[in-house]
């Protein structure tokens, strides 16, 4: 076994939701730790689904991903073949990280930030370096990335907007970033959350991938597109990197159905855009609330908030205790609430009002 293996801590997932009930003696339990949408999948993807030929389970799925392949990069309006599909972003993390790094080098990450860029890069015997972000802001701090570039850094994460903060960064300041980083170092863009970005009316950096070869752009079917079950997720990258990722890809790896329900989801925008009008109302309203109530939080432009609490863990273990599950253990003393639906956020909301007045 390999020695760093020993030495690390395994990403925890949530807790099922039936085992969460049976523990807690409750009948209903809303989710709200994983940042899944509240309002469920778009009617096409059970319709697609239904639909789909089930007398080819002895068959293996189209490997390539033919059809969604297609799809997705007519929507985003690039090359196909700069497309590599993985099971959830998860694989596409591993991915990078087994590909691009060797033992010694040196990976950065924002602090905090998505825990699998960390855990990976320990897989393969790298070494982290975590730059604190802005403590007022929650931003990035572009600057303190630049000072801890050395000539062992390999690889950049840059989770935009960030999870757990849901800040978000302009993708002119990502430009100026990467402009003054060597073009040895692979900078990784996971845009999982893009969708919901609301300040800015084009968002993404995918425009920067004409102008950089050394960057790739991640996206992910399981949140805004509510298939988080199906686990589809892609990187958009120059044709070098993308050569060198199929080459290593496990064969097979989407199932055919996976393919279909992703196909249907990318052709519903308006199932798109009702999610995030709908979360952008309801994160609005969260917002005012921490304010209104002089709890500290940072901006988001995802679909959850992280907010500071001088009792988190009592806080969560409470709204636990009523049904509500949220993601605790992050960062000391503060909580990240994926927004629910209307009647959901008032209750936690009432909630956290009586636990600061009591």
């Amino acid at each position: 076994m390999k020695k760093q293996i020993q030495a690390i801590q395994s990403y925890t997932p949530e807790e099922s939701l039936s085992d969460v009930k049976q523990r807690y003696g409750l009948k209903k339990l809303v989710r709200l730790s994983a940042n899944e949408n509240p309002y469920g999948t778009s009617p096409h993807v059970k319709e697609a689904v239904l639909k789909w030929s089930f007398g080819e389970e002895n068959r293996y799925p189209d490997s390539y991903a033919l059809k969604l392949r297609t799809a997705v990069a007519s929507k985003l309006k690039v090359d196909a073949q700069r497309l590599v599909f993985g099971v959830g972003l998860d694989e596409i993390i591993a991915m990078f990280s087994r590909i691009f790094l060797e033992s010694g080098d040196e990976v950065l990450v924002t602090d905090p930030t998505f825990s699998e860029y960390a855990l990976h890069a320990e897989i393969e015997d790298a070494q982290v370096i975590k730059i604190a972000c802005n403590k007022q802001t929650g931003k990035y701090s572009f600057a303190t990335f630049l000072d801890k570039i050395t000539p062992k850094t390999k690889m950049i994460w840059l989770c935009n907007p960030n999870n757990p903060t849901g800040t978000y960064e302009e993708v002119s300041d990502i430009e100026k970033f990467i402009q003054k980083v060597p073009s040895s170092v692979l900078i990784l863009i996971d845009e999982a959350y893009i969708n919901y970005v609301t300040d800015n009316e084009e968002p993404s950096s995918l425009r920067l991938i004409e102008k950089f070869e050394n960057i790739a752009v991640l996206r992910t079917f399981s949140k805004v597109y509510g298939l988080a079950n199906y686990r589809v997720g892609y990187a958009v990258v120059s044709a070098r990197i993308a050569a060198y990722m199929e080459a290593a890809r496990l064969p097979y790896n989407l199932s055919s159905i996976a393919q279909v329900a992703a196909l249907a989801g990318l052709n519903d925008q308006s199932f798109v855009d009702q999610s995030v009008a709908k979360n952008k109302i309801e994160r609005e309203r969260w917002e005012e609330f921490l304010t209104v109530n002089n709890i500290k939080f940072y901006h988001s432009q995802a679909n959850f908030i992280f907010l500071q609490y001088p009792t988190a863990d009592a806080l969560a273990e409470e709204l636990l205790a009523h049904g509500y599950q949220v993601r605790r253990g992050l960062k000391p003393n503060w909580l990240r609430i994926t927004i629910g639906e209307p009647e959901d956020n008032r209750k936690i909301q009432s909630m956290i009002v009586k636990k600061k007045n009591s």
